[in-house]
């Protein structure tokens, strides 16, 4: 059984139709077992349509809509990626504070693949260190990121992971950051 390090915490999980299924199941996965509470937010209150790469794959049940989520309530934020999920979420306004308020208030946040483009869109990695999907890296560099090809790389409270590949590294170092 996992050590409990996360228990007592509660993680939000922002993601919308097009979310990478096992950048949300696996992370998801992760924290529970070290003893947190996960909570799906999205940009409504249906179901999430998730993604095997472009196939559709299963449903998962939206806890609380974005604009009705508050930041104060969460202790760490994960942001799966999929190709369209991250873009949907950085065209909404309350996707995009949300997100923002979690760098704002200094809460740590795991992003993987695609996610970084709603980082891009709330303004928040300018001066950071931080890997993703190689297409996103025009786009990062464009922000003022530094863009690196690593499997996973923690830069303060900011944890960052290329493709599902990696998600077994990314998996152990948002538990590690979330618990401290």
């Amino acid at each position: 059984m996992a050590e409990r390090v996360l228990e007592g915490k509660r993680i939000a999980f922002l993601a919308t139709d097009g979310v990478e299924e096992v950048e949300y199941t696996q992370p998801r996965e992760a924290v529970e077992q070290a003893g947190a509470r996960a909570e799906l937010v999205s940009l409504k209150g249906d179901p999430v349509q998730a993604f095997n790469h472009l196939d559709q794959s299963d449903t998962y049940d939206v806890d609380v809509p974005v604009a009705q989520a508050d930041v104060g309530a969460y202790d760490a934020l994960v942001l799966p990626g999929g190709v369209a999920n991250p873009d949907f979420l950085r065209s909404d306004p309350d996707a995009v504070r949300f997100v923002k308020a979690f760098f704002d208030a200094g809460k740590p946040v795991g992003v993987i693949c695609h996610g970084p483009w709603t980082l891009v869109e709330a303004g928040v990695v300018r001066g950071r260190r931080i890997t993703s999907w190689p297409s996103l890296r025009t786009d990062l560099v464009n922000a003022g990121a530094d863009w690196v090809d690593e499997e996973c790389v923690v830069d303060g409270n900011l944890v960052s992971s290329r493709k599902p590949d990696d998600l077994p590294a990314f998996c152990a170092a948002i538990v590690k950051q979330f618990a401290r």
